[in-house]
């Protein structure tokens, strides 16, 4: 499905795996570099729920989400080109993405550190009870509050 374009951009709710090299692009222009094209194949197949900006033609952001359709979902990768930030790209894709998880009851996400205001802008609210658990050390000590 594609939205009607605003100010030269176009957003889809599809994946289209003949753009892999440029989704892999964005990310690597914020330094997710452990993105790989099968990695990014692998995780939009099992992903229902997209969002994918194009600026010119060109894959410049996306986010995805999983959802049960009724009471949960989790978004991740919401994610621009470097080259294109700060243009309300990101919000784009947050507003496609809430659209289409409108009917769902409770909307889950965890933000790249740095990221929460833009979230908190977008509607989101920390959570009083999230719990995460993590299997790579650097993440777990950026991301977990340790109990004493």
């Amino acid at each position: 499905m594609i939205l009607p374009p605003h100010n030269g951009v176009i957003v889809t709710r599809d994946f289209d795996q003949s753009r892999l090299m440029e989704i892999q692009e964005v990310y690597h222009s914020v330094g997710w570099n452990k993105h790989s094209l099968d990695v990014i194949l692998e995780i939009y197949r099992k992903s229902n729920v997209f969002s994918m900006v194009y600026v010119d033609g060109r894959v410049r952001g996306m986010g995805r989400a999983l959802s049960d359709g009724v009471f949960n979902a989790a978004i991740y990768d919401v994610v621009t080109h470097m080259d294109v930030q700060q243009q309300g790209l990101g919000a784009r894709i947050m507003d496609d993405l809430l659209d289409q998880l409108a009917p769902v009851s409770c909307v889950h996400l965890i933000a790249t550190t740095g990221n929460e205001g833009f979230y908190l802008k977008q509607g989101l609210s920390p959570l009083k009870t999230g719990m995460a658990r993590y299997r790579n050390e650097k993440l777990e000590k950026e991301y977990l509050i340790k109990e004493k």
